[in-house]
């Protein structure tokens, strides 16, 4: 009986998790608001530094309040591009969050009167930290005290970037229109856990290095956004291959299988 029931061990199974306190989720949340709510400060200069004005500056943090987007715009502005190329580009980035949404509006259960403000909150770190909870109380605490603190600081150090502009002479020597970019990377990095999530990831870094000296600023992103779809036509591809591929096996077996038979029984 004892052997039996060693398969069953509850602490196998990810349901079984035991929630943090609240303490520990306000700790990390805080963490990921503050490590990335500074970073507004590059936005605020990197946007000032592509022709806009501080208070253009702080109304696409106050309203866009999506840093990769905000960054593929005033980037590709800085770049010459054209500004509707520029905003589809920022556009097409954004929309990822409606596809957190769609995942979120399940997890935290918020009322309808709620979701609308809860929307503004949708971007890559509020979700990030609501996901990897275990419950929807910690769901709910992480996402709210994550968007809360990234909001604010966001959009202060916006402020300060966009204000302290000129003071810092040479923006280009410092790097700063990197930061945006870096930041994203590192908080995407750890979730391509799979081969075609890594593969899309690689296939839209080498569009994007090929395209970037040949096309307009703003469209070698468009481009790059092509890796996701080629990736799992090609996976679904292999799949029906392989689903395809096992009753000929099955088949070709069986016929074999029946024609020793017939051999032997001869």
């Amino acid at each position: 009986m004892r052997e039996a029931q060693e398969p069953h061990t509850p602490q196998q199974t990810p349901q079984s998790r035991q929630p943090k306190p609240p303490s520990a989720v306000v700790r990390d949340a805080l963490g990921v608001g503050v490590a990335v709510g500074l970073s507004g400060f590059a936005f605020g200069v990197t946007a000032v530094g592509s022709g806009l004005s501080v208070l253009q500056a702080c109304a696409l943090s106050l309203l866009v309040f999506t840093g990769a987007s905000q960054f593929a715009l005033v980037g590709a502005l800085a770049a010459g591009g054209n500004p509707f190329t520029a905003a589809a580009g920022a556009f097409f980035l954004g929309s990822r969050n409606a596809f957190y949404g769609l995942r979120l509006s399940g997890l935290l259960g918020l009322r309808a009167a709620a979701k609308p403000f809860a929307a503004h909150w949708v971007i890559d770190e509020t979700s990030a930290v609501a996901l990897t909870r275990p419950d929807r109380r910690s769901a709910r605490l992480g996402f709210a005290v994550t968007g809360v603190t990234l909001y604010l600081l966001w959009n202060l150090t916006t402020f300060a970037g966009a204000r302290g502009a000129g003071a810092l002479g040479d923006r280009a020597a410092w790097g700063l229109d990197a930061a945006g970019p870096a930041v994203f990377v590192a908080l995407l990095a750890p979730l391509l856990t799979s081969t075609v999530e890594r593969s899309a990831a690689g296939l839209a870094v080498v569009l994007l290095l090929v395209t970037l000296p040949l096309l307009p600023a703003g469209v070698p992103v468009l481009v790059a956004a092509l890796a996701a779809p080629a990736v799992l036509y090609v996976e679904g591809r292999r799949a029906r291959i392989r689903t395809s591929g096992e009753p000929e096996t099955g088949v070709d077996t069986h016929v074999r299988g029946n024609g020793a038979g017939e051999a032997d029984a001869r």
